[in-house]
C-alpha cells in the first residue's frame, strides 16, 4: 500500500477506487435511504465524503495528465470515468496501469 501512495499515478489509482466507491454508495444506498425512507441525514455525510473525493480525483487527474504527458483524449476519459457509476473501476484497469 504504501508503495501505491509513492507516486501520483498510485494516489490516483487509491482515490479513483475511494471515488468509485463513494460514488456508488451514494446512489446505492443513501439516495434510497433519502428519498424511500425518508432518511436524508445519509446523503449528506456520504456526499460531503464524495464530493471532496471528487475533487480531489479531478486534481490528481489533472497533476498525473502533466507529469505522464497524457494526451487530452486519455485525461478526458479519466474525468468522465468519474461521472459514472463503475468508471473510476473501469479506469483502474484500462487507464491508470504503468
Amino acid at each position: 500500500m504504501l508503495r501505491l501512495l509513492s507516486s501520483s499515478l498510485g494516489r490516483l489509482r487509491v482515490v479513483g477506487f475511494l471515488e468509485g466507491l463513494s460514488f456508488l454508495v451514494l446512489l446505492g444506498i443513501a439516495m434510497p435511504l433519502k428519498y424511500v425512507f425518508g432518511q436524508p441525514e445519509a446523503v449528506r455525510a456520504v456526499g460531503m465524503a464524495h464530493g471532496l473525493l471528487f475533487v480531489l480525483y479531478v486534481l490528481l487527474v489533472i497533476m498525473v495528465a502533466i507529469e505522464y504527458s497524457w494526451s487530452v483524449r486519455k485525461a478526458a476519459l479519466a474525468f468522465a470515468a468519474s461521472l459514472v457509476p463503475f468508471g473510476t473501476f473501469w479506469a483502474e484497469k484500462k487507464l491508470f496501469r504503468e
